[in-house]
C-alpha cells in the first residue's frame, strides 16, 4: 500500500496548495489536493456544494476524497482545511507524517481574500476565521508530526523550514 510522502493541514491561507506544490517538486513526486479532486469529481465549487447542498453533503464528498487519496497517493497531498474534524480521518493520520502549516489571522486574511468563495466565512470572515481557528488548532497540533508557521515567510521559506522540521523529526523517532 502506498501512503503519502507528506500530508499538509491547516486553516485557509496556510499555503496548503502552494507549499505543497513546492514541497513536492522538491522531492520530485506528485502533488495532490483534496479539495480539488472534490471538485474535479463534482464538476462543482466547494461554495456551491455548500450552498446547494450544505456542509454535511460537501464533508461526506471531502471524506471520500480523502480515503481515495490516502490510499492511492504517494506524493505530498493536502487536506481541505475542515478535513480533520472527522474522527475517522483523524485516525487515518495516525502515524503518517503530517505537517500543520499555521498561520496568523493577521496573515491569512490577505492570502484568502475571506470572501464568499470560503463559505464558512460568510458573515463576518474574519471573527468566522478566528473561530474555526480556535476549534480546529487544538485538532491540527495533535494530529502533527510537525508545525511550521508560515507568518512572514515566502512558500520556498516555509518549504525550506519543512524540510528541516521533518528531517530532525525523522531524527528523534525511533
Amino acid at each position: 500500500m502506498s501512503a503519502p510522502a507528506a500530508i499538509l493541514i491547516g486553516p485557509p491561507g496556510s499555503g496548503k496548495t502552494t507549499v505543497g506544490e513546492l514541497l513536492a517538486a522538491a522531492w520530485t513526486v506528485g502533488f495532490r489536493d483534496t479539495d480539488a479532486d472534490v471538485v474535479r469529481s463534482t464538476g462543482r465549487s466547494i461554495a456551491d456544494i455548500f450552498i446547494e447542498d450544505g456542509e454535511g453533503t460537501f464533508r461526506d464528498l471531502e471524506r471520500e476524497a480523502v480515503v481515495a487519496a490516502l490510499a492511492e497517493h504517494d506524493g505530498v497531498l493536502a487536506l481541505g482545511g475542515g478535513a480533520v474534524l472527522d474522527p475517522r480521518t483523524q485516525a487515518d493520520l495516525a502515524d503518517r507524517v503530517v505537517v500543520f502549516l499555521d498561520v496568523s489571522l493577521a496573515h491569512a486574511a490577505p492570502r484568502v481574500g475571506l470572501n464568499a468563495s470560503r463559505p464558512l466565512l460568510l458573515g463576518n470572515p474574519r471573527a468566522r476565521w478566528q473561530a474555526l481557528m480556535d476549534a480546529r488548532r487544538p485538532i491540527y497540533r495533535s494530529l502533527a508530526t510537525v508545525t511550521v508557521s508560515t507568518d512572514g515567510r515566502t512558500p520556498s521559506e516555509v518549504v525550506q523550514q519543512t524540510l528541516e522540521a521533518l528531517a530532525a523529526a525523522s531524527q528523534d523517532a525511533p
